[in-house]
């Protein structure tokens, strides 16, 4: 019997969000419904894990993203459906597989997977969604899209070694650092973004716009998330405040920070972040040295130039409900709380 476990719909409560998933929600029906039938198996594990995460919450953002640029660009079949629905699959593999590198206790408010069911089950479910995501790209029809999502898929993975290679390392500049947030996290957004343009038959100038759009727009996302690390809070943050400093992971508030500092505050974080010597009230001590330095301040103003990057990115498209309601999510990414 092939066993499913219901997905919520996605149901984004930011004023930002929602007129964009608005205008897809009839799409955006059919992907949760493909979402249902394709984490579907036999072995009953597979569906229990793959809807722990899908169902706990999330902004379903980067498949809004393929659906709304393909409507944008003018797409008129199905092939968005599917791609969208491979973007999910996607982003939630990574999210599994993230949180047993990084070894998460909390994913989106809730226990994480490898926490519920430990780092195998973790990763192996992680593997089916990427495999299930492959297969809807095949079945979508377009080559170009496959190959688009398919290279994404190796850049980031090339990103989460590169962030390994950068933890615990504070000679990690801020060049380095984007370089890293560039392949993690904005490339699953630029190639979201790519593929509506691309399985609409447009040409070089709109995929390389709606790229564009998507690889600000992820950048802005993420460094965003990196100010909320530490200055967000658990319950709105789904996740515990300070988790990338427990992790010695080398954000863009810990680089301002430690360029900014003097000799004893460099003696700190070379402590807490290289050698991993951590004492009570670290975390605390930390967030002052960051708001001394006004170190989450600038992480948020340069989240807010990809943001006025991305929308640049949209000026080439004439004015429509679709475009406002792209811009009006790039303004959330970076005004959120969570």
């Amino acid at each position: 019997m092939n066993l499913a476990v219901p997905v919520q719909t996605a149901t984004p409560s930011a004023t930002g969000v929602a007129p964009l998933a608005g205008l897809v929600a009839r799409d955006l029906a059919r992907v949760n419904e493909l979402i249902l039938s394709r984490t579907g198996s036999e072995v009953a594990l597979i569906p229990e894990v793959a809807n722990h995460l899908i169902s706990s919450g999330g902004k379903r953002l980067r498949p809004m993203l393929t659906l709304a640029m393909a409507i944008l660009n003018g797409h008129g079949g199905d092939a968005h459906v599917k791609l969208a629905a491979s973007v999910e699959f996607m982003h939630t593999a990574t999210l599994l597989h993230d949180d047993v590198v990084d070894e998460s206790d909390l994913r989106r408010g809730r226990k994480s997977a490898r926490i519920v069911w430990g780092n195998q089950a973790s990763v192996l479910v992680g593997d089916f969604l990427l495999g299930q995501a492959f297969r809807m790209m095949v079945e979508a029809g377009f080559m170009d899209a496959l190959d688009i999502l398919s290279s994404a898929a190796s850049v980031i993975a090339e990103g989460e070694v590169m962030q390994l290679a950068t933890a615990k390392n504070l000679a990690t500049d801020e060049k380095a650092y984007l370089a890293v947030t560039a392949a993690k996290t904005a490339e699953l957004f630029a190639a979201a973004c790519e593929v509506g343009p691309t399985i609409a038959g447009r040409g070089a100038a709109e995929r390389r716009a709606c790229r564009a759009f998507g690889m600000a727009l992820g950048q802005a996302f993420q460094l965003i998330d990196d100010a909320l690390d530490y200055g967000g809070k658990a319950d709105e943050i789904g996740k515990n405040v300070g988790d990338d400093f427990r992790e010695g992971k080398i954000t863009l508030p810990v680089i301002i920070a430690f360029a900014r500092a003097d000799a004893e505050e460099r003696g700190f974080w070379r402590r807490v972040m290289e050698a991993g010597e951590l004492r009570d009230g670290d975390l605390e001590c930390a967030i002052a040295h960051l708001r001394r330095h006004g170190a989450i301040e600038a992480t948020i103003a340069r989240a807010r130039r990809f943001a006025e990057e991305a929308h640049q990115a949209l000026s080439i498209y004439p004015d429509s409900e679709m475009r406002r309601a792209l811009a009006e999510a790039v303004d959330f990414a970076v005004e959120r709380n969570r």
